[in-house]
């Protein structure tokens, strides 16, 4: 499987950490891998809006509307 380093904000970290702690998850690859799928399904069902260009308005913003950098 290919892997892929991000990094995100750290109330994302803590969410992630917390929902893994509840044991919703095994581990935190195990959280980032299953969230990660169930946005991307979310987005293919829903498909961009009318008033957003290509990019999904991501560039600007950071993902969730946050400045926040993000690497892949």
């Amino acid at each position: 499987m290919p892997r892929v380093e991000i990094t995100v904000p750290e109330h994302l970290e803590m969410q992630i950490a917390q929902m893994v702690e509840q044991g919703e998850f095994l581990n935190r690859e195990e959280a980032v891998e299953e969230l990660l799928s169930t946005g991307i399904k979310a987005f293919k069902t829903s498909g961009p809006r009318e008033d957003e260009d290509d990019s999904g308005g991501f560039e600007d913003e950071g993902m969730m509307g946050h400045e926040d950098e993000y690497v892949f």
